[in-house]
């Protein structure tokens, strides 16, 4: 059986004549990163804010490490880092001296723990630095130190890369990428850049409107963007054969140079290949070409009447 860090059960949220949640029941698994795709408004922000405690529902129930009572809430989000609203740094003080600032803040004045984070954020040749002499990257550096202060276990990203340009979102990407493996935390992000997010996540709640359309991890989710598989073998005749024989329901094509398209494969991939090795037929490539995730998005959307 699973552990979750988050769970939310038909969570609802409004505000005045403006469903924000609506219904919305999502699982995070530990040690996943798990991202939450959709246009504004959509209700990724206010979901956060949620599991944040910055903002209260109407209805349902959500879960923090297993713990549901408002008391045990609040316990568990000690255990909960956060980088939902913009911290507020002083533009006067060095980075150094914010990080001391939000330390002693949160009860956590060694001043060991500011060089840890200094290090593990990559900011700390940026120390001496004032808050207003900084980049935007290095400005979310520093906000995701201040939410690592307490050494949480899971970690709440709304749109973490937003505005980045393309070496600050690879620099965070990797630095995300370490905090989940080596420091084994569980993130929880959304993010507009849908391709910097399909190299992060194990895990995607799809929201529209309020409402989760899907949850699914990035194995299935890949099976289902797969369009069509081509493959380059020995004997392209031979192998169609055998594959209508043995794959009735596949459509395919012939390609030039000994190549075969299976459309919308209905089977994993290493099916095929294994037909292809039980006829004694040589693969020389193989490849899969996917839909995107921004494309799936729209599809799912129009799938489910929410465009």
């Amino acid at each position: 059986m699973k552990d979750y860090c988050v769970e939310t059960n038909q969570v609802t949220k409004a505000y005045r004549s403006l469903l924000a949640l609506d219904g919305v029941s999502i699982r995070v698994p530990q040690g996943s990163i798990y991202g939450l795709v959709g246009d504004n408004g959509a209700g990724k922000s206010t979901l956060l804010k949620v599991l944040a405690g910055h903002s209260f529902v109407q209805s349902g129930e959500l879960k923090l490490f297993g713990k549901f009572e408002e008391k045990d809430l609040m316990q568990a989000r000690r255990n909960t880092g956060c980088m939902v609203e913009r911290p507020g740094f002083f533009p006067n003080m060095t980075v150094e001296q914010n990080l001391k600032y939000y330390c002693i803040q949160r009860g956590v004045p060694d001043p060991k723990r500011v060089e840890e984070l200094l290090l593990l954020a990559g900011i700390a040749d940026k120390r001496k630095s004032k808050c207003r002499h900084l980049s935007l990257g290095q400005l979310q550096r520093l906000g995701l130190a201040i939410a690592l202060i307490g050494e949480p276990r899971l970690l709440i990203l709304d749109e973490p890369i937003n505005g980045l340009d393309p070496s600050g979102i690879i620099e965070f990407r990797k630095l995300l990428h370490r905090l989940n493996e080596e420091k084994n935390i569980t993130i929880l992000m959304s993010s507009h850049i849908l391709a910097e997010l399909s190299q992060l996540a194990t895990v995607y709640g799809f929201l529209s409107k309020g409402k989760l359309l899907e949850e699914i991890n990035a194995r299935a989710l890949k099976e289902k963007c797969s369009d069509s598989i081509e493959i380059i073998l020995s004997d392209v005749e031979a192998y169609a054969v055998y594959l209508e024989r043995e794959f009735p329901e596949d459509t395919y094509q012939v390609l030039p140079n000994q190549t075969i398209c299976i459309h919308r494969p209905r089977k994993q991939a290493e099916a095929y290949s294994r037909l292809a090795m039980e006829h004694q037929i040589y693969i020389t490539g193989m490849r899969s070409i996917q839909t995107s995730l921004e494309e799936y998005y729209m599809e799912l959307k129009k799938r489910r009447g929410a465009l």
